[in-house]
């Protein structure tokens, strides 16, 4: 017998059913998106095919090399690569990039993010300097400019001045002949 303003056992059920199948329903959907196979280096990116932010930014101090200039990526295939002294998957990553170094088709640029002047100096002196222009972001603001997640990050910027390629997180060799050497070879056959 059912008591007056009380919901009838089965709308009763489905109530408390509710909360549990939209649980199950997201927690499916999550797990399909973890277990799909993603790399988690391919974050889309809304600057791929448009232009590299309008960047000027100052030399290291003592680094002996340029900064970091929009203008001049005009007419070459050139890396960018955020990295920080700080940033413990930067120094993983060290290796590759002095690899990378030594392919002089393309320019290797770095925006030294949010560093001490001192610090990136003493880790490059470290770790060898990969680089052939180095601009200084203190505050972090070029990079907000370049949609930068985190570091490290690496850009491959064509001829045409334009971001064809970002990749997030440390370069690994696998990465390197996977991912980022491709679109370094798409960038030089274009015109």
């Amino acid at each position: 017998m059912s008591l007056e303003g009380e919901a009838p056992a089965p709308r009763r059920r489905l109530f408390v059913l509710l909360p549990l199948l939209v649980f199950l329903g997201l927690a499916g959907l999550f797990l399909s998106q973890l277990l799909s196979g993603r790399d988690a280096s391919e974050i889309p990116s809304a600057l791929i095919g448009l232009p590299a932010p309008q960047t000027n930014l100052p030399p290291l101090d003592g680094a002996n090399l340029p900064g970091l200039e929009s203008k001049d990526f005009a007419g070459k295939v050139t890396l960018v690569n955020v990295f920080a002294s700080w940033c413990a998957p930067c120094r993983e990553e060290h290796p590759v990039l002095l690899g990378l170094s030594q392919d002089k088709r393309f320019t290797l640029a770095a925006l030294n993010y949010k560093d001490q002047p001192e610090n990136a100096r003493r880790f490059l002196g470290d770790l060898g300097n990969p680089y052939q222009a180095i601009g200084v972001d203190p505050a972090g603001r070029a990079a907000i400019d370049w949609g930068v997640y985190g570091v490290p990050e690496t850009f491959v910027i064509g001829k045409d001045g334009k971001i064809a390629y970002k990749h997030v997180g440390p370069l690994t060799p696998d990465s390197v002949k996977a991912l980022l050497l491709p679109q370094i070879e798409k960038a030089l056959a274009a015109h």
